[in-house]
């Protein structure tokens, strides 16, 4: 067990040496503290969506294979943080442009405790880096499951956050909006 930590922590370095790019905003002043493995348990109890809920997912699916493009706000292209503030403003909610601006929205929630429609947040493209510089809306949570749509290299996608080698390491926080509340399943 030890040995595949080792090889796994080499690979995070190794990975985090090639350059990569599209996230767009990365000039932001939060810091952020390590992830530590044991935050990546989601709660195993159902969730039912608010209907609102279901609503910005549905419509943000839309634009699934919608291109990247760096500053985008339009369904012709979109970088993170536009993707958002679209998705948000056709709901009528006015929110900040940035990706390091809209991680000081709503309240902090575990990663135990995620609920479709949280926001959450990575760095940019660099693991070492202590910036927020990602973000992406979360859509399904389920025992080993914690998908994300996002708008990232390849336009807007569906990333299971559980297990990825690229935004575990990267994981900053997940925030909740105020926009209804889900509730548990009987």
């Amino acid at each position: 067990m030890q040995v595949y930590r080792i090889i796994f922590r080499i690979l995070i370095v190794f990975v985090s040496l090639i350059p990569l790019s599209g996230f767009g905003q990365t000039d932001s002043v939060i810091v952020v503290p390590p992830v530590k493995d044991s935050t990546l348990v989601v709660d195993t109890i159902p969730k039912k969506n608010s209907e609102q809920v279901d609503q910005i997912i549905n419509f943000a699916k839309k634009y699934l294979g919608t291109p990247y493009r760096y500053g985008g706000t339009t369904p012709s292209g979109f970088d993170c943080s536009g993707f958002i503030n679209y998705i948000f403003g056709n709901f009528g909610f006015s929110l900040t442009r940035t990706s390091y601006g809209l991680a000081e929205f709503g309240r902090n929630v575990k990663i135990a405790d995620a609920r479709a429609g949280d926001l959450i947040f990575f760095k940019g493209s660099s693991v070492s880096s202590t910036q927020v510089g990602h973000v992406g809306m979360v859509i399904e949570v389920g025992p080993g499951v914690l998908k994300f749509i996002h708008s990232a290299n390849g336009g807007v996608q569906i990333t299971n956050f559980i297990g990825s080698r690229y935004y575990v390491p990267r994981f900053v926080k997940l925030k909740r909006l105020d926009y209804g509340e889900e509730s548990t399943t009987e």
